[in-house]
């Protein structure tokens, strides 16, 4: 998981955990924690605890989404 974690470094990521999901922009993955930054914000997210990590996504134009659909 680690080692797929990193393809996402420095994008704008929907990462979902078992009771919530956080948008937020990965800034460093270690062994054990994900290190985000949220709202201006740095937080660790624990490993163990991702069940799915995703680029936010765009329109064809380039701008985010207003809504995601899961």
């Amino acid at each position: 998981m680690v080692e797929l974690c990193k393809k996402f470094i420095d994008k704008e990521c929907i990462i979902y955990t078992y009771n919530s999901q956080i948008i937020a922009t990965l800034k460093e993955v270690t062994d054990g924690a994900l290190l985000i930054e949220e709202k201006g914000e740095v937080q660790a997210v624990n490993v163990d605890f991702v069940v799915r990590i995703r680029e936010y996504p765009k329109k064809k134009n380039g701008k985010k989404k207003s809504v995601v659909i899961d």
